[in-house]
């Protein structure tokens, strides 16, 4: 993350950039401005430093303590809103013939630095691109342009009888885009899958401007799928500017259930047996003894204890066996009921994100870290990185949840928080996040479930992927050989 550091100036006040690039000309400037109002209009295209700097970066936290700094992590040259694949497909060809880095934005809401400009260039803003196109009762689909806002497309369906069964905790501050760039998986996943499982078919931009549609069908053996190779890929292989989805009529009941364990095994392995049986719950939630200390202090029952919440949902009659099953598995396996109260908590407060906002200006470095592992390594990944983090000098906390399960293993999320003994706040904060991730790759676990990689975890991508990461930057090199999209991310 380190970087070489130039002085900016603006209203008056000085700014150092992280990730400084040489400017344009006055000339270039000029002549690239014209070529993009060109293709997309004047009202859709800035080069306002205002508009540039609010640009500059995601919801990365060490990019948020810069900003607090005086630092701005990276500026764009232009920032442009397209309307249509044709324009972005101009556009790419355009950068192209300039050498102009392209980087795609949704709403800003990665928390990993995927959205920086690290190499200036043009910001493509998605937000324009965001209408409703088809939605298809008889087929079970929505068609949806990438830069509609997650709860407005979650809204939309409700007021139709449908829904998407995405719901990140983002969901009122990120795109459909986004969550593919990223693989993203929503607090509903275990039921209705991450975003990956539920996309069919899109059209995308690739970087020389090839425009590419796949086609709309439940399954098909027609070779690889290139459309694929977007998912995941942070806007470093192409924009996607379409997507069919799958949708699901509205659930007619749900179900809370809330639970108590003396230990973090006995959830853990009443959700495996659940999940081993069958029974899909629509949110499996379990949080260790310092995260229900934290979450759930309301409830004394769960004082010293890990709180497991399951909601279900779907066909009445299925919630009701689903429900039943549930709470046989869990009380066999130790598990003590505490009825609806702390998941219904949840619900009411589960898309509060604000702690990152709140602790860093007050000098605490805070984080969270998702990662994934098989069943039968679950408990030492946890353990190994729990460790890991408290081992570092100034780590105040470290805990760990569980919020996305599958028969074969489960999502942990960890958090962890503290004031650097020595050093700066960033390499504090880099200290941590490299002993998780060494923790995690030790104890076989991937170093990512939905947030991606970006730039603060390309330094660990060779380990995670080994000869393949060479594969991918053929792929890139032979999708794009000047390097124009989205340049600095993935390892790439």
């Amino acid at each position: 993350m380190s970087s070489e550091n130039t002085t900016g100036h603006t209203h008056g006040s000085d700014y150092e950039i992280v990730y400084p690039q040489t400017p344009l000309s006055a000339e270039q400037k000029e002549q690239i401005l014209v070529n993009l109002q060109k293709i997309v209009g004047k009202r859709n295209v800035s080069h306002r430093e205002l508009d540039r700097l609010s640009y500059s970066r995601d919801y990365w936290p060490i990019a948020l303590r810069w900003m607090l700094e005086g630092k701005v992590p990276a500026l764009p040259e232009f920032v442009v809103w397209p309307e249509t694949a044709d324009h972005i497909s101009r556009i790419m060809r355009m950068a192209n013939e300039e050498n102009l880095a392209v980087t795609p934005f949704g709403e800003g809401s990665g928390v990993l630095g995927a959205a920086i400009p690290v190499q200036g260039g043009i910001i493509v803003d998605m937000k324009r691109m965001n209408a409703v196109l088809a939605l298809d009762d008889t087929n079970l689909t929505i068609t949806v342009q990438p830069g509609i806002n997650g709860m407005n497309l979650e809204r939309f369906l409700n007021q139709k009888g449908y829904t998407l069964g995405h719901i990140p905790q983002s969901l009122y501050c990120s795109t459909l885009g986004g969550w593919l760039a990223c693989r993203a998986a929503g607090q509903f996943s275990t039921k209705y899958g991450k975003i990956d499982d539920i996309l069919i078919s899109l059209e995308a931009v690739f970087p020389q401007g090839t425009i590419i549609r796949s086609k709309p069908v439940p399954k098909s053996s027609t070779g690889p799928r290139i459309d694929m190779l977007l998912l995941g890929a942070e806007g470093t292989l192409g924009i996607i500017t379409e997507a069919t989805l799958k949708i699901w009529p509205y659930p007619e009941k749900r179900v809370l259930q809330s639970y108590v364990f003396s230990h973090l095994e006995e959830a853990l392995e009443s959700i495996r047996i659940i999940l081993r049986r069958g029974i899909f719950p629509a949110v499996a939630r379990l949080y260790d003894q310092v995260e229900t200390e934290r979450h759930f202090y309301r409830t004394k029952k769960t004082r010293g204890k890990c709180v497991l919440i399951l909601i279900l949902e779907g066909d009445r009659e299925l919630v009701d066996l689903e429900g039943s099953v549930s709470h046989a598995v869990c009380t066999e396996h130790g598990g003590i009921s505490v009825g609806e109260g702390p998941a219904a908590h949840w619900l009411e407060t589960r898309f509060n994100v604000k702690e990152i906002s709140e602790f860093t200006p007050r000098d605490v470095v805070f984080d969270t870290i998702e990662v994934s592992v098989m069943w039968d390594k679950s408990m030492e990944l946890y353990q190994s990185m729990i460790s890991a983090m408290k081992s570092i000098d100034g780590v105040i906390i470290a805990s760990a949840h569980a919020s996305h399960f599958y028969p074969q293993g489960v999502c942990f999320y960890f958090t962890f928080g503290g004031t650097p003994m020595t050093g700066s706040p960033t390499d504090f904060y880099q200290t941590v996040w490299d002993a998780a991730m060494k923790a995690c790759l030790h104890a076989g676990g991937s170093i990512s479930h939905h947030h991606g990689i970006g730039i603060l975890r390309s330094p660990w991508v060779q380990q995670e992927l080994g000869s393949s990461l060479e594969v991918l930057r053929t792929i890139k090199k032979a999708l794009d050989p000047e390097y124009v999209m989205n340049p600095g991310k993935m390892g790439l």
